[in-house]
């Protein structure tokens, strides 16, 4: 074990981005659930990364040479983050072409190895396989480490942008209790948990 590992040097830095293009939205709903759960958990600093409140700055950019400064820190945040959260809406079969784009200005070799705990929201079932057909294959390009259980909600799933259902719920802890073990850093931290129960 390294002491990167041993002694993390700051609380695990978590980025939430959420490819939602209005506000309110679902996916950003979807990912700050995500995101409390995982602090629930471990010690750590949550951002969201709102792609559609960030559209106006980066929509016709071709190159991130074009970006103004708070785009290149809000990309920043994501190639600095130790576990990335991503969720976006579906449109007509696939995720939003600015979804793409914002991904388009990160680094490619930003997230080698970076856990990533995919979500996506839609109008209908039907939708649910967008995180394992387009999602992990984006990722994997990356060659980013998506974690083992991705996220899917509909519309019925919400009531005022809230997280209602009871199977969606317990989906989603489900998916971060997994993502856990993956997690060095979460790994410190709940063997220190268990340490200080079982002095108690």
């Amino acid at each position: 074990m390294n002491a990167r590992t041993a002694h993390p040097a700051h609380p695990l830095r978590i980025v939430a981005v959420s490819g939602g293009l209005q506000r309110p939205s679902r996916s950003a709903a979807l990912a700050e659930h995500l995101l409390d759960l995982i602090a629930d958990e471990v010690p750590c600093e949550q951002r969201l990364v709102d792609v559609g409140q960030l559209a106006p700055m980066f929509a016709g950019a071709v190159g991130r040479s074009q970006l103004p400064e708070a785009m290149e820190r809000e990309l920043a945040a994501v190639e600095q983050a130790d576990v990335l959260v991503v969720a976006t809406p579906v449109y007509r079969g696939s995720y939003p072409g600015l979804f793409k784009h914002f991904f388009d200005f990160v680094g490619q070799d930003a997230l080698i190895d970076k856990p990533v705990l995919l979500a996506a929201t839609g109008g209908s079932e039907r939708h649910a396989l967008v995180i394992d057909h387009q999602l992990r294959p984006l990722f994997s390009f990356f060659q980013a480490r998506t974690l083992p259980l991705g996220v899917y909600a509909t519309d019925k799933d919400f009531v005022d942008y809230r997280l209602r259902d009871d199977a969606l719920i317990n989906r989603a802890s489900l998916a971060v209790q997994r993502a856990l073990p993956l997690l060095p850093w979460a790994r410190h931290a709940q063997a220190s948990r268990a340490g200080v129960v079982a002095l108690a």
